[in-house]
């Protein structure tokens, strides 16, 4: 579940709002809803967002039992990786985003990570170049249903100057779902769909709604976007879900092995391994904090989460496109593989309407691993370079491990303790690194 954000002593919250957007005309969108065969109940219930897990990567929210088969009959239930950070001040609900927070935009993201030409500082509010490019599909799998997601991405792009939304939304269950009655998934789905397409605004967006959390509906959700991916052609689909390792976790690798479909999903956002991200058919992705001056805004540098999730997996073995760096990665499948941001100290403007812990809707800045694997979705999607699966999409970043290509960060600490900084070819912090171009996917 998201956090909030804490106040030193002396400032205030939001008195439980977030920003509206008012007296704005919201942009056509293209939207198409979808059922798939099949039936799943539809579950509200979610797993709270837990503590650190110990530094074996071996969780304590999971069921006993091997496999998941029997883990998902016990009602295990996967969690967001969304991170919300309610400003410090008050914010003018007419001014939408507020200006003078240097939280990121579609511009600065674009700029911050090498998809447009480059701006000194790079600074939310003052460049204006947004991203180019995208094609085929991005789907993005999701629990619940967001009921406003079409309007909440429209209202997104005409605040930032996107381009209609090609939008699509599948329920995988063949009915439309429950809503989550936290606003959790919602505030996920909101951010999902508009990372995308903030970085990747021509490619097609599918957002398939599971019945529930569960891990067994969140598959079938996983296999229905599988399908509906290859058939347009190939892409990516986002996860940014997961739960603690398990025995068994290998078995369910299958899920995630469609041709021409590459997939990513968030390392976490507490120490420790989480699946599915630890599946070797998966790109892993792990948060960066982006550094900025408090009065100007100017990019200090990306620096390592301390929140974000990595190390080594206690059930994947060593995958061939971690061998060359093996003397770093060791003898188990470690990750992530590539991060991007998501501290929410300093993280990305969303727009949410639906209310969220019986607050307010409307605009609101959130991170966690859930903003960084959408966002590294879209560049790898804007590359304009499809991989026929998620191990050749590993092989292409791998090989480009320590080029310019990604960034080098040298700042920051990670995993259980902090016993983990980040490293100039592969670290349990960032992977190879943040992407400072499209030319590393």
């Amino acid at each position: 579940m998201p956090y909030r954000h804490h106040p030193p002593s002396g400032s205030t919250l939001m008195s439980g709002r977030r920003l509206r957007l008012l007296g704005r005309a919201l942009l056509a969108s293209g939207i198409a809803l979808v059922t798939a065969a099949g039936a799943a109940s539809a579950d509200p219930d979610i797993v709270p967002r837990g503590a650190s897990r110990p530094a074996s990567g071996q969780g304590t929210i999971r069921t006993p039992g091997s496999g998941l088969a029997q883990a998902a009959d016990a009602g295990v239930r996967m969690r967001t990786h969304v991170s919300r950070f309610l400003p410090l001040q008050q914010l003018n609900p007419r001014s939408a985003p507020a200006a003078g927070y240097y939280f990121e935009t579609p511009a600065s993201l674009a700029c911050l990570y090498g998809l447009v030409a480059p701006t000194s500082g790079c600074i939310p509010g003052q460049v204006s170049s947004l991203a180019s490019g995208g094609t085929k599909v991005i789907a993005v799998v999701d629990a619940y249903d967001h009921p406003n997601i079409a309007s909440d991405l429209a209202a997104y792009d005409a605040q930032f100057h996107l381009p209609a939304a090609n939008l699509q939304v599948v329920y995988a269950a063949g009915r439309r779902p429950a809503t989550d009655s936290s606003g959790g998934w919602e505030l996920e789905e909101a951010l999902d769909v508009e990372m995308v397409h903030a970085l990747a605004p021509s490619a097609k967006i599918i957002l398939v709604e599971a019945a529930s959390s569960s891990t067994s509906d969140l598959l079938k959700a996983v296999d229905t976007a599988s399908s509906l991916v290859a058939a347009a052609g190939g892409g990516q689909i986002v996860m940014s879900w997961g739960g603690d390792e398990f025995s068994g976790e290998t078995s369910l690798d299958s899920h995630f092995a469609t041709q021409n479909v590459v997939y990513l999903a968030a390392s976490g956002d507490s120490p420790g391994v989480n699946w599915p991200a630890a599946s070797a058919n998966v790109v892993a992705v792990g948060g960066t904090t982006v550094s900025r001056h408090p009065t100007t805004g100017v990019l200090i540098s990306e620096a390592a989460w301390s929140n974000g999730g990595g190390g080594p997996s206690v059930y994947v073995g060593r995958p061939a496109f971690q061998n060359a760096q093996a003397s770093l990665v060791g003898s188990t499948r470690s990750t992530p593989d590539v991060a991007a941001v998501a501290d929410p100290n300093t993280g990305v403007w969303v727009y949410d309407s639906f209310p969220m812990d019986g607050t307010a809707p409307g605009w609101t800045v959130v991170g966690g691993t859930s903003a960084a694997t959408p966002v590294t979705a879209a560049i790898i999607n804007s590359s304009g370079t499809f991989r026929t699966s998620s191990a050749t999409q590993l092989d292409t970043i791998y090989g480009a491990a320590g080029s310019a290509s990604f960034k080098t960060i040298s700042r920051g600490l990670c995993g259980p303790y902090g016993g983990y900084s980040p490293g100039t070819v592969w670290s349990p912090c960032v992977g190879v690194g943040s992407p400072a171009s499209r030319a590393g996917f």
